[in-house]
């Protein structure tokens, strides 16, 4: 992310106009296009590797997806980890600003962990599951919207005891 010294951010080649004290400008309020979630368990981060389409396949993304008619952030998180990865989370803060995607949309994430005894996440719709710790979340390929929020995740898992 890059200053364009007039209050905005370059953010993959958009321009984010971030204002007020939370840093998510107009977005507050808004429920988002697509939420993602920062899933940490014992320090670790977990990140899932695309299987599809072709153009992502082998990429590395948070678990999450588009936000269905009449569904909050937090209902279409805990819908999507219960999809994508057959576990129920409990959700937490967000985490980072809102990320602009192509089309205008907005992708939103959430912090979330995985409740006592509530199972193991498995890679239902993707190629593959990892655990991460916060040195090795620069050693995958991750989607463009992911990577931009590395910093964030860093601190994320700063933050976390274990």
């Amino acid at each position: 992310m890059a200053d364009t010294g007039d209050g905005g951010s370059v953010v993959c080649g958009w321009v984010l106009r971030l204002s007020g004290a939370n840093g998510v400008g107009d977005t507050v309020g808004m429920t988002a296009d697509v939420v993602g979630t920062a899933i940490v368990r014992n320090g670790l981060l977990l990140a899932q590797q695309r299987a599809y389409p072709p153009d992502v396949a082998g990429l590395w993304e948070l678990p999450g997806g588009r936000v269905e008619a009449g569904e909050t952030d937090v209902e279409a998180v805990l819908r999507e980890c219960r999809e994508e990865l057959g576990v129920e989370v409990v959700v937490g803060d967000r985490v980072g600003v809102d990320v602009p995607l192509p089309g205008g949309k907005v992708l939103r994430v959430f912090a979330a962990t995985l409740p006592e005894g509530g199972g193991q996440p498995r890679a239902v719709e993707h190629k593959a599951l990892r655990w991460l710790s916060a040195d090795e979340l620069a050693a995958v390929d991750w989607l463009p919207a992911d990577r931009v929020l590395l910093p964030a995740l860093r601190e994320l898992l700063s933050g976390t005891d274990g």
